[in-house]
């Protein structure tokens, strides 16, 4: 059954069987097993799989995903990895332009004929634990189609190259030898609005996994909290569950702390519950400086109270909100010292493994930065919750930008650009924004969704600013684009947000037209010997109380380890140095800190600014 490849370019078609978004709860069989890290519901898939590469569609393999297939083309690839960066295809950077551009002339959502496809196959057998149960299959990302088939059948179809996409494959799956075939595409309509600066790579680069639900689960839960101006907080909480036994009873527990604690009684007849609202007198307020968190657990339990599931958490209390034109966190006025952070490895490219994503939040914090925005796209899930214990204030960027529509040669020329006014984008752009708010709710780090980044504007982003605001009162919601829109500066965003305007630019808008505070997204190019007049920003806080401060671009330089033929010897190399045509060159590397995270002479200077202001 050859893939159906008219998924790739038709816009009412992003997900096929995909499953709805959730938080991002580990779920245990036991409070022992959270304990000790590791939950007998997962088995991870991460490893050496079978691969098959194709520089164009009309050259894959058409039966792969058959059981009894076989080929002499077949080698071995690491997942999670890049495609591009284990030998296959070419590696490209490029910023503004499509990657097709001098190639192919296309429009949306048409998708390039020069379209590279990886074909992986992997084998696994059931745990004991998990037999019996229900299954699930986990992507944590995946570049930017792919088609999902398990022992001769088709599974499913999901696009966004930076959210989870999980699929049911309980009545496909066996005990033993079980054979899975994933077939990803480098480009779909998707690539229209995946435009980002930086590398373009396909293939399977975070983890994937397969986990089993017991016989009640937690699907998704929303722990909410607010801070008071009293010092004291608000609680409530929101479940959905599932059931695969028909028939069961039991209760759920939870508890934050010593502040709360609660029961549900469960009956596999009703799915949804909230609890009341609870108010306590004293909390303590979650703060950068303060990163004060509460531990918050689920409990569910059978008629004879049995643990079923365990599931864990770390919770803060904090506030924020627009008030007299001032971003106000905890009732206090708002100072953001930021910086862009694109996922970087010189070895893995976006692959990033765990150890330099907590390597990122030591440097972040020793340079006195407090708060990162994740241009442009969500990360890898755990980032979030570094960010949480580390006290790092996050503005949660939904995976868009498309700035090759309409940023033409230098110039702003939206004729075409996505998604525009083009309601045939609308329920995609949605469908990113409900993963990301889904994924990411219970993040007391969180305190802005960003829309997305350099995608002009229009009725469809205004649309994903409606859907944020509808589902959560508790943050703001960020957009620049709509700077080119000024006829929608009152139905998007919740701050007025710029790039690189300079310090008079800044003091021109909130002498003459302060309207939202005035957030900078990016500034301070961090290119070559730069980051100079840093402090001509810096002075803005003491004049302006609308000024919100703003997020350095950007936090590492994009650089890969090449090896010199002649010499043998290791360098990092930029764009351009692939071979690669068209290209946007050492464009990529505007770090505070290099690609092996050696921290830059700019950063003396981040230090002490920011050091300064915040501490």
């Amino acid at each position: 059954m050859p893939s159906d490849l008219s998924f790739l370019s038709d816009l009412s078609c992003y997900q096929v069987n995909r499953r709805k978004a959730h938080s991002d709860h580990i779920h245990y069989r036991s409070r022992q097993e959270a304990e000790a890290g590791s939950s007998s519901f997962f088995l991870s898939l991460d490893g050496q799989w079978d691969f098959i590469y194709s520089a164009r569609p009309e050259d894959r393999e058409t039966d792969f995903e058959r059981e009894d297939f076989h080929s002499d083309r077949i080698v071995e690839i690491t997942v999670p990895g890049h495609i591009q960066t284990q030998g296959f295809d070419r590696i490209q950077y490029i910023n503004t332009m499509y990657p097709w551009e001098g190639r192919e002339m296309l429009r949306p959502p048409m998708v390039p004929a020069d379209n590279p496809v990886g074909q992986y196959i992997t084998t696994f057998d059931l745990p004991d634990e998990m037999d019996g149960e229900r299954i699930i299959i986990r992507f944590d990302g995946v570049e930017k189609a792919f088609y999902l088939y398990l022992n001769g059948s088709f599974v499913g179809y999901s696009e966004d190259s930076f959210t989870p996409s999980e699929f049911e494959i309980t009545d496909l799956v066996r005990k033993n030898g079980n054979r899975l075939c994933v077939e990803v595409y480098k480009h779909s309509k998707a690539s229209w609005v995946e435009d980002q600066d930086f590398f373009r790579f396909s293939g399977i680069f975070r983890p994937v996994c397969i986990y089993s639900l017991p016989r009640a689960h937690v699907d998704d839960f929303w722990a909410r909290t607010d801070l008071l101006r009293d010092e004291g907080g608000t609680f409530s909480l929101s479940l959905e569950l599932s059931y695969s036994d028909p028939d069961f009873k039991g209760v759920l527990e939870y508890s934050l702390g010593k502040l709360v604690k609660g029961e549900i009684p469960l009956d596999s007849s009703v799915t949804s519950h909230h609890s009341e609202t609870v108010t306590i007198p004293y909390v303590k307020q979650y703060h950068f400086k303060a990163p004060n968190l509460y531990d918050f657990s689920i409990t569910v339990r059978d008629s004879r109270k049995r643990v079923v599931e365990y599931i864990p958490y770390r919770i803060g209390f904090r506030h924020i909100e627009v008030e007299n034109e001032m971003v106000m966190y905890n009732y206090h006025r708002l100072m953001i010292c930021g910086v862009n952070r694109h996922e970087w490895s010189p070895e893995r490219g976006r692959a990033i493994t765990l150890d330099e994503m907590r390597r990122d939040i030591a440097i972040i914090k020793g340079a006195k930065i407090n708060s990162v925005r994740t241009c442009h796209y969500p990360d890898r899930v755990e980032w979030y919750s570094m960010c949480d214990e580390a006290g790092l204030y996050v503005m949660a960027e939904t995976n868009m930008e498309s700035h090759g529509s309409w940023q033409k040669d230098g110039r702003i020329e939206p004729s075409w650009n996505v998604p525009g006014d083009d309601e045939a984008w609308l329920g995609m752009m949605l469908d990113r924004c409900r993963s990301n708010f889904e994924l990411l709710k219970n993040h007391t780090s969180i305190i802005f969704w960003s829309l997305g980044n350099e995608s002009y504007c229009g009725s469809v982003i205004r649309a994903m600013n409606e859907y944020y605001k509808s589902v959560d009162g508790t943050r703001l919601v960020h957009y620049e684009g709509v700077f080119h829109r000024p006829d929608m500066k009152d139905s998007v965003s919740d701050v007025e947000s710029r790039m690189y305007a300079s310090p008079q630019a800044v003091r021109d808008y909130l002498e003459k037209e302060w309207k939202k505070p005035f957030l900078l997204c990016e500034y301070m190019h961090c290119m070559g010997n730069s980051l100079g007049g840093f402090k001509e920003y810096d002075d803005l806080f003491d004049s302006y109380l609308g000024y919100v401060g703003g997020y350095i671009w950007d936090y590492i330089d994009q650089a890969l380890y090449r090896t010199d033929p002649a010499t043998g010897e290791r360098y990092l190399a930029y764009g351009g140095d692939f071979g690669e045509k068209r290209s946007d060159y050492e464009f990529s590397c505007n770090g505070i800190v290099d690609a092996e995270r050696r921290e830059k002479p700019a950063m003396q200077e981040v230090r002490a600014v920011y050091g300064n202001r915040l501490w």
